[in-house]
């Protein structure tokens, strides 16, 4: 026997392991330990992981614009230093001249040729006739106050009036643009307030003017569509419309062209049909679509239920959404039937469905439009069409979607405009001319003339504007909005 307190001795004189609860309590102890450095070594590895996959996502992102921009101009590394302020022939400016755009005559075997507003503006080659859907009726609603890109945008000239891309064409040009393959000019329908209308006509000159529907005052989203609804089905009872609001940004055209198409082929079997967007992450600034059953249509095999409609989220309940899979994005796309719109909306809001359908039953005649507009059009509830129709009728099954793989984001604010943007890696986006010198990550507009300097910054939003200059953060760019709010009550009305 051994002392007390001793450990007993092998015979080869190493020391055996302890025994009982002390023994017991040691080998837990190593355990644990065991399991610290373990756990260390994991979160190690999880963060090179987590380094690795940055710098790979970077990389592939530099890749993809370096790719686009190989197809427009040179990468930036490769652009040589702009010239000093006063010797520049020509500046870039989201401001358009409003020239006319160049139109090309294209006969029955060649193929159209529309690059994308967004992507690696590859062209895609839609043959000529084969994209045309016969009754097919595009509604394009342009309205806005300007507020949401303040300075940049204004009430007289909202973001869809702006060239975004640099790329010669304003959002609401490119809209014509993407939709042009599925309709045609005389099936374009534009609807917007008296303030954008001679802009509107400069921007689109190959729409017909008796297409341009001017309402009196803004009245939201349903009252725009469900006016163009009553007007086009008076035209052609047997309309199908697609809205497709006029400042959004859309890339991957052949993908956008087979959804809508798609969605068509659903709204024939009466539903009111929405375009779904596959999230690429969990946005708290758009509204989520949650698919239901599919419908198991031949001609549409992708259309599903809608199973209801979620409000913009907080993140935590976004991010949830996003790990279901079975959410998607709410881009505001609706297709259906003319007289089936109408139909839920006299349903679910009379008094709205009776107010539209007298002002569309005079439109044609000017004089009677017009006294039929003061009479009826500022009784009109403002509501958009989601709570309006769209809601309701998908908790009775009547609401399709057809979920759709382009990118597609509505620019609702300068940090969104940033992300769509090239630029080198870590380096600023510059909409328009300007020096700058590490800015990492944000986004400057140069639309002054001044020359613009920027040294150890990190996303910033810089709008510079001949009357007004903007300083904030891309965290706090969705703040904007409020901000003009009270630019307007501080008696600065005259610069929204």
């Amino acid at each position: 026997m051994s002392p007390p307190g001793n450990l007993p001795y092998s015979p080869a004189g190493q020391v055996n392991a302890p025994t009982g609860v002390e023994g017991m309590f040691q080998q837990i102890l190593q355990a644990v330990q065991q399991s610290q450095i373990q756990i260390t070594e994991l979160k190690n590895e999880c963060k090179e992981l987590r380094l690795a996959n940055a710098s790979l996502e970077r990389q592939i992102r530099e890749v993809q614009y370096n790719h686009y921009l190989s197809r427009t101009t040179t990468p930036g590394f490769m652009t040589p230093a702009p010239p000093s302020p006063q010797l520049r022939p020509a500046k870039l400016s989201p401001f358009l001249t409003h020239n006319p755009p160049l139109t090309l005559t294209v006969g029955p075997s060649e193929p159209s040729f529309r690059p994308s507003p967004l992507g690696d503006n590859a062209p895609t080659a839609f043959p000529f006739g084969t994209r045309d859907i016969p009754g097919f009726y595009v509604v394009i609603p342009a309205g806005g106050a300007g507020t949401r890109l303040w300075p940049l945008s204004r009430e007289g000239h909202p973001k869809f009036l702006l060239d975004l891309t640099l790329k010669g064409r304003s959002l609401i040009q490119a809209t014509w643009d993407r939709l042009l393959p599925l309709t045609s000019a005389a099936r374009t329908t534009v609807v917007a307030g008296p303030g954008h209308v001679k802009a509107i006509h400069e921007q689109l000159p190959d729409l017909h003017a008796h297409n341009l529907l001017c309402e009196p005052g803004p009245k939201d989203s349903m009252a725009a569509i469900g006016l163009a609804a009553a007007v086009l089905a008076k035209r052609d009872p047997n309309a199908v419309i697609g809205s497709f609001a006029a400042d959004h940004m859309i890339s991957g055209d052949d993908a956008f062209l087979s959804a809508v198409a798609e969605a068509v082929e659903v709204a024939k079997k009466d539903y009111l049909v929405t375009i779904g967007i596959a999230p690429s992450h969990p946005s708290t600034g758009f509204g989520y679509v949650r698919l239901g059953e599919k419908l198991g249509l031949k001609e549409a095999p992708n259309a599903r239920l809608v199973s209801s409609f979620k409000e913009k989220p907080d993140a935590r309940t976004a991010a949830s959404y996003i790990a279901t899979g079975i959410y998607r994005w709410n881009a505001g796309m609706f297709v259906t039937k003319a007289t089936f719109l109408l139909d839920l909306l006299k349903e679910y809001k009379p008094d709205l469905h009776d107010g539209l359908t007298k002002i569309a039953a005079v439109w044609d005649d000017e004089t009677a439009r017009q006294t039929m507009l003061n009479d009826v059009w500022n009784s009109l509830e403002k509501i958009p069409i989601d709570n309006a129709v769209a809601e309701p009728a998908a908790a009775e099954g009547r609401v399709a979607v057809v979920p759709a793989t382009f990118g597609w984001d509505d620019v609702g604010d300068f940090s969104s405009l940033a992300d769509l943007l090239p630029a080198e890696a870590n380096q600023p986006r510059i909409l328009g001319d300007g020096n700058l010198e590490q800015v990492a990550g944000g986004i400057v507009v140069p639309g002054s003339g001044r020359l613009i300097t920027c040294l150890g910054v990190d996303d910033l939003v810089i709008v510079d504007m001949p009357d007004t200059l903007l300083v904030t953060t891309r965290a706090r760019s969705q703040e904007v909005k409020r901000l003009v709010k009270k630019t307007g009550e501080a008696g600065w009305k005259h610069l929204l």
